[in-house]
């Protein structure tokens, strides 16, 4: 297919683009990602949402995003800087990248987005909402941030007047002026490094290491606030010695406060053939990754282990608590120093996130109740709430079953027509499900399969209640498994 047929309604309005020069020929070279494209006058990228229109370089997916969720920093591999703040996560379209194993397919290859789950906002909508609703972090994540430039530098500049912080999470295919941008306005990376073998990186994500690591070092040159992480794809990077690769890496070139997250992955896109990654080899490499020197390794997607929480580099004493998205100060000054030993830590803003979530006392008596009951290692739901009604309303997200049975999670008022969705994740080992309040309006639910995972689809639309591989699977696409080896 032509790479200049619109298919989609939101495909039709342009944005003039930033970082690109005109050829003599009338073609364009962008210059966003390493790849530098030449786009051909009526043609995209490889992104698919950048396209030369008469010589000059537009974008299709200005302000063209995913719903707008609120969720809690840690759901970005965010464990340094305010544990347990909220967020509110903004996705977009399109992708520099095309890993086989892409957890969010359906927005990050542009060609499958319909216009269903495409929304529309101004930068001012984005940082209104934030106000409104007392949330003081942006987190630009999903599919990628890096092909929504133009638009996060506008909104993430307009944030920070107004004392939001900006968040960027990002596999990093990025040409350092575009570095250079986004390190005026951003304050936290959170930053996906795949993999220390070139080809790996070649055969899977369709991109090259070399790049993401001189990224990675510039930002950290920068000041910014920094935490990697890596995947750990079953039978693909997750062999003895491959994780250990990115930690050794880390000590050699940043140093060994910077935090790393070794993540679980789920089957998906193109390589669903084989189990979620052993919890085990996670374990294992977050062991050795600390046995090198490195002082805060976390795990993430692996519910109900230590390596979620945040121990004293010093003295080992628990400084943070974490289950599910409940953060709970343990040991910790408002100065990031432990209260046992008195070791100033790298944590930065310790207490602002547990302050941020007052959770307000409302009357339910005369709600519905909607139910989700967790299940396998479904322990975190995305929960969509439209207000069809004639007034304003809130609703209520409650623990159900347990020590802590009836306990509000998340409350959210909602405006006439209003629209929002919201996580919540399992905050209890024996917490059976939440329960979600509300005056009778229409509330889906979305099973979360990963951390900065955004699901398209609703449990009313699934045809299978799997925990290990979502729905929809790329239909007519044979599943293939990453490997390693002599690139073709």
């Amino acid at each position: 297919m032509p790479r200049d047929v619109q298919q989609h309604k939101w495909q039709r309005e342009t944005h003039p683009a930033r970082l690109w020069t005109p050829q003599d020929d009338g073609s364009v070279v962008c210059h966003l990602s390493p790849r530098n494209c030449r786009i051909k006058d009526g043609s995209s990228g490889f992104c698919r949402v950048r396209v030369n229109r008469g010589g000059a370089l537009v974008t299709l997916n200005y302000g063209k995003s995913v719903a707008m969720t609120e969720e809690n920093i840690e759901t970005e591999a965010v464990f340094n800087f305010a544990p347990g703040a909220r967020i509110l996560s903004m996705g977009n379209i399109g992708c520099m990248m095309n890993c086989d194993y892409c957890h969010n397919w359906q927005t990050s290859q542009a060609s499958y987005v319909g216009d269903d789950v495409v929304r529309t906002y101004t930068p001012e909508q984005v940082v209104d909402e934030c106000l409104s609703r007392g949330i003081n972090i942006i987190s630009w994540t999903y599919n990628d941030p890096v092909v929504w430039h133009e638009f996060v530098m506008d909104t993430a500049a307009l944030a920070r007047q107004h004392g939001i912080i900006n968040l960027y999470k990002s596999a990093f295919y990025i040409d350092p002026r575009a570095i250079d941008d986004l390190t005026q306005v951003i304050d936290i990376f959170s930053l996906s490094l795949k993999s220390m073998d070139p080809v790996f990186y070649k055969r899977v994500t369709k991109g090259r290491l070399e790049p993401v690591l001189a990224g990675i070092e510039q930002v950290y040159r920068s000041g910014c606030h920094l935490e990697l992480s890596m995947l750990l794809v079953t039978d693909a990077n997750d062999a003895p010695g491959q994780p250990e690769r990115v930690a050794s890496w880390m000590l050699e070139n940043l140093d060994a406060d910077v935090p790393l997250h070794y993540v679980r992955f789920h089957p998906d896109y193109k390589y669903v053939d084989v189990p979620r990654t052993p919890i085990d080899r996670l374990v294992r490499a977050r062991a050795a990754a600390l046995e090198l020197g490195m002082r805060y390794v976390y795990l993430g997607n692996v519910y109900g282990q230590n390596g979620a929480n945040t121990y004293c580099p010093n003295c080992q004493a628990l400084l943070i608590e974490r289950v599910g998205l409940r953060a709970t100060v343990m040991s910790l000054s408002d100065k990031s120093c432990c209260s046992v030993c008195g070791f100033q830590t790298s944590i930065r803003q310790p207490l602002a996130g547990i302050a941020s979530q007052p959770v307000a006392a409302v009357d339910v008596s005369a709600y519905e109740s909607s139910p989700f009951l967790w299940h396998g290692d479904i322990n975190a739901v995305h929960v969509e709430v439209r207000n069809c009604g004639p007034d304003p309303c809130t609703v209520v997200a409650m623990s159900a079953g347990g020590t802590t049975d009836g306990q509000p999670l998340r409350v959210v008022p909602l405006d006439v027509a209003g629209e929002f969705r919201f996580m919540v994740s399992r905050t209890e080992i024996d917490q059976m499900g939440i329960t979600v309040c509300h005056p009778g309006i229409n509330v889906r639910f979305f099973e979360v399969f990963d951390r900065a995972h955004y699901p398209t689809q609703s449990t009313g639309q699934v045809t299978h209640t799997s925990d290990a591989v979502p729905e929809p699977a790329l239909l007519g696409m044979p599943t293939q498994r990453p490997r390693s080896g002599p690139a073709e």
